[in-house]
């Protein structure tokens, strides 16, 4: 495995400024989402009329094209020298298309809109995240992602508040709620534009020797971008592939709320709980994973998952839900920014971008059967559900468990 990491990027901070700027420009963006999709269930099936189906396949065909752009995506990037154009286009998108919501007047308009919205977080994401693996020296890579995504989860916190501010304006409307996504659209893209500074593309390794014929040193730096995925990102990937699909959207988690006896008006307020934990839990996560070991740290992350998946299926009061909840935010904290330095550990610095499509790719499409496969088991029972994604995590955090203890032991050994 070779260092993903350039000789200039060792020296760097732990938070270089590029880091710092993408987090700001993931909390706009994030508030800007988070004032409108918890909304879009009422708005098509109360405003525009349609029935709970339009709802499944808005949000089905939103996540599926993400995953699949995000992929097609990183593998543009890495024949790419800069990687902003690409993350300025598809914050450009996403922001520019989704305060369209408020004109809408039928369910497919808004499934445009999400569709477009989607593309442009297909667009962003694997060159975003190349960008911030590349800007930070290996070391600091847990504390980097840890912020990034520490900021994405409090801008989930304060775009709610903004909705319920802007409702409180105007009287309850939804179409106002989305056309106010246009001002944290624009303030993070304008920090895009004015802010993020990139540095140069590393160099190929090495120059082709003067007897080599012409072009042989960029038909070599080609060779490494569509190299295969290195055997251990791949195995990564299919325990990411298991562990994704014991997984299910925390959405489950208010329905169990709710069964257990909170009121429909206190469900938002979980939400944003949810979300503050993930957001709290993030840096301290990333910064722990920097000095304990990704591998090992992540590990640890999806064995806390299997523990508190399986508890879902088991509490019975309030009290006992918020207590699990807690040790839930912290295996949010201990994964979110961790799996992303550990696919930066795993690929080549020049096919960064095709590892993070990769990545998210996976993720992105085991989600929605897994969703699926966790309703149809909660129609039979919510404890089974529960049961079988905590199953399926266990699983797959074995798994890694495995390739932890070989990776530390064949570093003893040196």
């Amino acid at each position: 495995m070779t260092d993903p990491a350039p000789p200039a990027a060792r020296d760097r901070p732990a938070l270089a400024r590029t880091v710092v700027v993408l987090g700001v420009v993931s909390f706009l963006t994030d508030v800007a989402s988070d004032m409108a999709v918890p909304y879009l269930p009422l708005f098509l099936t109360g405003t525009l009329g349609a029935g709970t189906a339009w709802v499944g396949l808005v949000e089905g065909v939103a996540e599926a094209t993400a995953a699949v752009v995000k992929y097609v995506s990183g593998r543009v990037s890495d024949r790419m020298h800069r990687k902003k154009p690409l993350v300025l286009l598809g914050y450009g998108v996403a922001n520019l298309a989704r305060p369209l919501l408020s004109v809408a007047m039928a369910p497919w308009h808004v499934l445009a809109v999400r569709f477009v919205d989607r593309i442009g977080k297909g667009i962003r994401t694997a060159p975003r995240d190349a960008l911030i693996a590349r800007e930070t020296a290996p070391q600091h890579r847990g504390a980097a992602f840890g912020f990034h995504r520490g900021m994405d989860n409090f801008g989930a916190v304060f775009g709610p508040l903004a909705a319920m501010g802007v409702l409180a304006a105007t009287h309850d409307d939804l179409r106002a709620v989305f056309a106010a996504t246009v001002v944290p659209g624009m303030l993070a893209l304008l920090a895009v534009v004015f802010f993020v500074r990139e540095a140069p593309a590393p160099c190929a390794p090495a120059e082709a020797p003067a007897e080599a014929p012409a072009g042989a040193s960029s038909k070599r730096a080609a060779s490494v971008v569509e190299a295969p995925l290195s055997p251990a990102l791949r195995r990564f990937l299919v325990l990411l592939a298991l562990f994704s699909l014991g997984g299910a959207s925390d959405g489950f988690l208010l329905l169990q709320a709710h069964r257990m006896g909170v009121a429909t008006r206190w469900l938002p307020l979980c939400w944003g709980a949810l979300s503050a934990l993930r957001a709290g839990a993030a840096i301290p996560g990333g910064r722990l994973a920097d000095r304990w070991g990704h591998a090992r740290t992540l590990t640890l992350g999806w064995w806390l998952y299997a523990l508190c998946w399986g508890a879902f299926g088991f509490v019975t009061t309030p009290l006992a839900a918020a207590a699990v909840l807690v040790v839930y935010g912290c295996y949010y904290g201990l994964t979110e920014g961790t799996e992303r330095a550990y696919v930066a550990s795993l690929a080549d610095e020049r096919a960064l971008g095709r590892a993070y499509g990769a990545y998210n790719l996976v993720a992105g499409l085991f989600a929605l059967p897994a969703s699926l496969l966790f309703g149809a088991l909660w129609d039979l029972s919510p404890r089974l559900a529960f049961g079988a994604g905590a199953v399926c995590a266990g699983l797959a955090a074995a798994g890694m468990t495995g390739d932890t203890v070989t990776l530390l032991h064949s570093r003893s050994r040196r």
